[in-house]
């Protein structure tokens, strides 16, 4: 019997899915556990199974279309099976079932959208639209009947030798490239027909244009969290500059036996302020603050579509080295997208980095459930005032974005402080 394949709801906040890849096509077999299609949702990318065996007779969500959760995304049936009862009905269909056909066939033929309706391929159509041409005189060679470029073109190239044009003008249209059956007239077209057609040409594609690109499923997600974050959250920014002499010397002194970059100074240092300052460390959840006395921090990894935030848990517990591997290896599977949901959740504090760019100073927005995090800005080499001498000192700015429903300004302000000591005198943690 035909199967309806849906698109799965994977978790508690999921309320829609992005196809990302079909593995399968319409008239292949499909066995059960087989890879389906690929999901992406809450910034990951799923892998679909097939729970059912038959042929993959009907895909009804293309690649990169979203649709909501449990709506239908694919029919599986017997080769042999009529799937009519199961295929979505379109609004013309609903409106139009209860018609007279010949009420239908009229409405149809009298439709200014017909042309819309047609069976034809994206490309097809944008190259009638260039063209002028009515796509119902086109005949159709692909699959169905459908109209594919190719018909397009050959349509073009029969009606070319049916335009009236003067020598002049075919002259001109062949110095500057323009194809006759572009220009739209009745009569034989002259000289000057194709030089208004050039200056509408180049008016056009001079004219100031707009470019619509729809948000992907991570976009939305990462809109969705930081609207509500926004929302949520009365969040005030706190910034410290900070000298970084004594980081710089440590990184230095390490590189011999390994590279730790100034984010993994980071995630430690600020690892062992947080013990100190459980509020900043907690989560307000049903009017109660929870405190812990652990810390799982959040590191924010740029990708070329947004951002993630995988999570290094217990990092109060690691050392180094054992951060600094881990935060590269979080990294590279992000870039890979090879995260699992185990990464990116339960992160108790973030750290974003944004001091690569050259940024001096952001609030960056709560990563929610997390009541703070810390922006990491540019490092510059500044004129100060030591002991009565004007020195130069690699000077930083670190912004923390603090939920002043639980950190109140004092706290925030007694936390960077803290954090400052450590980060000009880290010999303080060998105490």
């Amino acid at each position: 019997m035909a199967k309806v394949v849906v698109m799965p709801k994977l978790g508690l906040t999921m309320t829609e899915g992005e196809v990302v890849k079909w593995h399968k096509a319409e008239g292949e077999q499909v066995n059960v556990g087989d890879a389906l299609f690929d999901v992406a949702t809450d910034k990951l990318t799923n892998e679909v199974e097939a729970s059912e065996s038959g042929i993959l007779r009907k895909i009804l969500i293309n690649e990169h279309q979203s649709i909501a959760c449990l709506e239908p995304v694919a029919i599986i049936a017997a080769g042999d099976e009529n799937i009519d009862s199961f295929l979505p009905r379109s609004k013309d269909e609903k409106t139009e079932g209860s018609k007279p056909e010949s009420v239908v066939e009229k409405k149809k033929l009298d439709s200014p959208k017909m042309s819309s309706r047609l069976n034809a391929s994206p490309i097809a159509k944008r190259l009638a639209t260039q063209h002028h041409i009515n796509l119902s005189q086109v005949i159709g060679t692909g699959p169905n009947g459908r109209i594919i470029r190719e018909d397009v073109e050959a349509y073009i190239e029969q009606n070319r030798s049916k335009v009236k044009a003067s020598p002049m003008a075919e002259k001109m249209a062949n110095q500057h490239q323009v194809d006759l059956t572009e220009i739209s007239k009745d009569t034989r077209i002259m000289k000057q027909d194709v030089l208004d057609h050039l200056k509408e040409k180049n008016r056009m594609e001079d004219s100031p244009q707009e470019t619509r690109i729809p948000l992907t499923q991570m976009r939305k997600v990462i809109s969705s969290r930081m609207s509500e974050s926004w929302r949520i959250s009365p969040a005030v920014t706190f910034d410290v500059r900070v000298d970084v002499t004594k980081l710089q010397e440590i990184r230095k002194q390490l590189r011999e036996i390994q590279r730790i970059s100034f984010t993994g100074l980071l995630v430690k240092l600020v690892s062992a302020v947080l013990l100190e300052f459980p509020y900043v460390n907690s989560s307000l959840v049903d009017n109660e603050i929870v405190t812990r006395n652990y810390t799982n921090i959040g590191v924010a990894v740029a990708l070329e579509g947004g951002l993630v935030v995988p999570v290094i848990k217990q990092a109060n517990t690691k050392g180094l080295a054992e951060i600094s591997n881990e935060m590269k290896e979080l990294a590279e599977k992000a870039r890979n997208n090879e995260l699992t949901t185990e990464h990116l959740t339960g992160g108790t504090f973030t750290i974003t980095n944004l001091g690569m760019y050259g940024i001096e100073s952001f609030s960056p927005i709560i990563n929610q459930p997390e009541v703070a995090i810390l922006g990491v800005n540019t490092t510059i080499d500044t004129p100060i005032v030591v002991n009565g001498e004007i020195v130069i000192k690699p000077l930083m700015n670190l912004s923390l974005t603090a939920d002043h429903r639980v950190i109140d300004g004092a706290v925030a302000a007694q936390f960077m402080a803290r954090l400052k000591q450590y980060i000009e005198q880290p010999e303080i943690l060998l105490l």
